[in-house]
């Protein structure tokens, strides 16, 4: 189910990078070229990671230590929203900006634990 979820997740914020890209701009570092390009290319990816998790069940650990490796590189962008004060997602204090970090790690282990990636790596 963690997986399922994880999967929706995923799809759900894949399409919320066509259908309000300027929200998903404003996590995109402003020294980085071709900042929209990088909205939709990363949208891709998370459509592809979330579809992946959903119907590669034979392919789950690789999918959770992709989708891991995801959530670890789009670090930056969101480390970047919140140096630079950039509101977007609701997110419209300093607080909120840092707060929102603490939840990264979490991504990071709800994709290695709900595919099993964890496990698989410890096992061998």
């Amino acid at each position: 189910m963690a997986r399922w979820a994880l999967g929706l997740f995923l799809l759900a914020a894949g399409t919320g990078h066509f259908l309000a890209p300027e929200e998903f701009l404003a996590q995109t570092p402003p020294w980085l070229p071709a900042r929209m390009a990088i909205v939709y290319v990363s949208g891709l990816v998370e459509l592809a990671l979330g579809a992946a998790l959903l119907v590669l069940p034979r392919s789950r650990v690789t999918v959770g230590w992709l989708t891991a490796a995801f959530f670890v590189v789009i670090l930056p962008g969101n480390i970047s929203q919140a140096v630079t004060g950039t509101p977007a997602f609701g997110l419209d204090s300093d607080a909120a900006r840092w707060g929102r970090l603490a939840f990264q790690p979490v991504l990071v282990a709800w994709a290695l634990w709900s595919t099993g990636a964890w496990r698989s790596w410890r096992s061998r």
